[in-house]
């Protein structure tokens, strides 16, 4: 996500900001934060994150040149009610990449893009220096549930790309499902670096 690419974001979010208003700011800012705001205040706060973040507030993924999803991804300490969070405490003091959510265009649900951004993620995780990544998706237990109840992927998703269960009860649900704790790890080697 580049500040050129904004229309493009706006096209996946859809003009009220993904469900809620959110506008990508939930796990950003604090629950008080976050009561005070607005969907407009929302949609101006991801669009500075946007223009003036060195590490990019997220990636979208593109099919036939049209913008089809969204991923959610960045340093764990950008995320400041995650910091906060009883339910997904750190695992440990390495710095890591933390993927909240995703978003895909309606059309283009059930074909893949979840998978291709979860990929993508871990790539730019990787590429800015986090010794790993994590997410904190629902545990379907192969139910499917509805975009709202699964913004956070599935835990079939995260299996699937060598993530592993860090923190099988963490107390929170989602859609009326557990929602677990994975990581994926990754190793630095000189200057180049290679996953473990």
């Amino acid at each position: 996500m580049t500040p050129d690419r904004w229309d493009d974001l706006v096209a996946v979010l859809g003009p009220s900001g993904g469900d809620g208003g959110c506008w990508d700011m939930f796990w950003r800012l604090t629950a008080t934060e976050y009561a005070a705001s607005s969907r407009d205040r929302n949609r101006a706060s991801l669009r500075k994150l946007v223009e003036t973040e060195s590490v990019p507030a997220g990636l979208l993924a593109y099919q036939d040149g049209a913008p089809v999803g969204w991923i959610s991804v960045g340093p764990r300490s950008g995320y400041r009610r995650l910091a906060r969070s009883r339910h997904f405490p750190p695992v440990d003091d390495q710095p890591v990449f933390s993927v909240i959510c995703f978003r895909v265009v309606p059309a283009h649900r059930h074909a893949g893009v979840s998978a291709e951004l979860v990929h993508a993620a871990v790539q730019h995780a990787r590429g800015h220096g986090a010794a790993a990544i994590e997410a904190y998706p629902v545990d379907t237990g192969g139910r499917r549930l509805d975009p709202l109840g699964a913004y956070c992927g599935s835990l079939d998703l995260f299996l699937a790309a060598g993530f592993r269960v860090v923190r099988e009860q963490t107390g929170a649900v989602s859609g009326g499902c557990p929602r677990v704790m994975v990581r994926r790890e990754c190793a630095h080697v000189g200057q180049g670096v290679t996953e473990s």
